[in-house]
């Protein structure tokens, strides 16, 4: 199935796109998202660890599965003052 990869500040400028569709399998959940991320774009996976997901806007975790042209965010941490 197909979903939508949305990517903000640091990631995004690593994968030099904002926003990805990426393939994933029927029962995927956002450990494969980030998998898929981590084997595609060896830069980001550091990063990973820190990161938040969202799925439709929703905070997810590892097992939130997924679902067909479903929108997943990778927020990174964020530093200012």
């Amino acid at each position: 199935m197909i979903v939508k990869l949305v990517l903000f500040a640091s990631v995004k400028e690593l994968v030099g796109e904002s926003e990805l569709e990426i393939e994933v399998a029927e029962e995927a959940t956002v450990s494969q998202v980030k998998r898929h991320l981590a084997e595609n774009y060896p830069l980001v996976e550091e990063l990973l660890g820190g990161c938040t997901f969202a799925v439709d806007q929703e905070y997810a975790f590892d097992g939130t599965r997924l679902y067909e042209n479903c929108e997943v965010g990778c927020i990174p941490p964020v530093s200012g003052g």
